[in-house]
């Protein structure tokens, strides 16, 4: 069966959720496609999100240097919502931590479970 990137549903802004999870089953991020970012994605294999507030692509790692680099893309069962099995190299988070999921909740507090990286 081939993929049709039109079968995806999108939300009314014409985006996805896309969550980025790297191979060791880490997850790391969470960013918004568009229907052209899911395909760059797949063409390049460098993973392209959509930026909601520059309203631009955004090729993650491209400034950075923190690249991901597509394994595997998932759909879940509904067809809203992307997995995105990645190589990352260095911080998935712009706060310089290996994931965005830095904070836990724990007995009704806030916990940071990470540590910037140290480059």
């Amino acid at each position: 069966m081939t993929f049709d990137p039109a079968s995806l549903k999108f939300n009314d802004q014409g985006l996805i959720p896309a969550i980025a999870q790297d191979e060791t089953g880490d997850v790391l991020m969470m960013a918004w496609m568009n229907a052209d970012a899911v395909a760059r994605t797949l063409e390049t294999g460098r993973v392209t999100y959509w930026s909601r507030s520059r309203q631009a692509f955004w090729v993650k790692g491209e400034t950075s240097g923190h690249t991901q680099r597509l394994i595997e893309m998932r759909v879940d069962c509904d067809r809203d919502c992307l997995l995105l099995i990645v190589a990352q190299e260095g911080p998935a988070c712009h706060t310089n931590r290996r994931s965005c999921f830095y904070t836990a909740v724990r007995d009704g507090a806030e916990v940071e479970i990470l540590s910037p990286l140290v480059d």
